[in-house]
């Protein structure tokens, strides 16, 4: 694999924060509290997390000296992320972590005063997590996994890899994604790409495999796989469906094209969580959440699977191979 670094989302912005806040020295033990919505076993959430301490130890935060971080890992299980959600808030630590969709709509039900980060969250706004991106008033801030318009570039980059694709499921799990905002996206670039979009919203892995499975009997089929918790956590059934019924697809997360899957293009989002201790350690200096704007990806990220794609019969436009970031020989 080659790879080509690329700034992280906000990176320009966290250069220019004060570094005399980040210096101030810190007295006593602060409590965070951390909902991440994958498994602990999970090498992909390892990662992530692993960004996230690693960015709070830059900023000066020791584990076990001036800081405790509650973690509560869901594996996606809503009845969990619940239970786990009430658990952190009776803690009552002076910030909590969210790191997508699932486990901030659980936090935010909990609390409305404890101030709240979120890592990867669609659509803040139409969730009612904040009042706008600049200003979001409340006690929730962070950042958003991707624009909208994204499931078009998706669609896209499906038809430049597979031509003979002209029908596409595009599959997530509305609960854990900003599944109906995407998907009107991308219902208004499907006719212009001479696709028949078909939408699919799943929850548990065996509805993931049923509704592949009957899709995968039509002719010239493909996927869109949006950037969606429910799929990261069963993300090697994904992946293996599309294999075995031989379905080119489009991924909203690199660790699907990691895992075997053809293609994917996004942000970074283990850098998100490494950006999400910025706002984590900006709130416990002083900050207030409903001050601190919600940042939005400025820049994507393209892998490619050329082993997948040879397995597929599919020739790679030389254009996007040179475009990818990433490339699995």
């Amino acid at each position: 694999m080659r790879r080509r670094e690329f700034l992280g989302v906000v990176g320009g912005a966290a250069a220019s924060w004060p570094l005399l806040s980040r210096a101030q020295p810190v007295e006593r033990m602060r409590r965070v509290g951390a909902l991440i919505g994958g498994a602990e076993s999970d090498p992909e959430f390892q990662a992530r997390v692993a960004a996230f301490r690693q960015s709070l130890e830059k900023l000066g935060w020791s584990e076990g000296k001036n800081i405790q971080i509650d973690y509560r890992f869901t594996a996606a299980n809503r009845e969990r992320t619940e239970s786990f959600a009430k658990e952190l808030v009776a803690l009552q630590p002076e910030v909590l972590f969210a790191s997508s969709t699932l486990p901030a709509a659980a936090l935010h039900r909990e609390s409305r005063t404890i101030p709240i980060v979120f890592g990867i969250v669609g659509d803040p706004i139409g969730l009612g997590f904040i009042v706008s991106l600049s200003r979001p008033g409340g006690n929730m801030t962070g950042f958003t996994s991707s624009e909208p318009s994204i499931s078009g570039k998706w669609l896209g980059m499906l038809k430049e890899v597979a031509p003979h694709v002209s029908r596409a499921a595009f599959i997530a799990n509305p609960a854990t994604s900003s599944y109906d905002q995407m998907l009107r996206a991308a219902q208004i670039v499907a006719p212009s790409l001479g696709i028949e979009l078909v939408p699919i919203r799943v929850l548990t892995a065996a509805d993931i495999e049923r509704e592949v499975q009957a899709f995968a009997r039509g002719p010239n089929s493909g996927l869109v796989v949006p950037a969606d918790l429910t799929m990261a956590v069963h993300r090697d059934v994904i992946v293996s469906l599309a294999v075995r019924h031989r379905l080119p697809a489009v991924y909203g997360e690199p660790a699907m094209v990691v895992a075997g899957g053809l293609l994917s293009y996004s942000t970074d989002l283990i850098d998100l969580y490494r950006q999400s201790a910025l706002y984590v350690d900006r709130i416990l200096r002083g900050a207030k959440p409903a001050e601190l704007p919600v940042q939005a990806p400025t820049k994507y990220t393209t892998v490619l699977n050329l082993k997948t794609a040879k397995s597929l019969g599919l020739t790679v436009p030389p254009g996007l191979l040179v475009a990818a970031d990433d490339v699995i020989e």
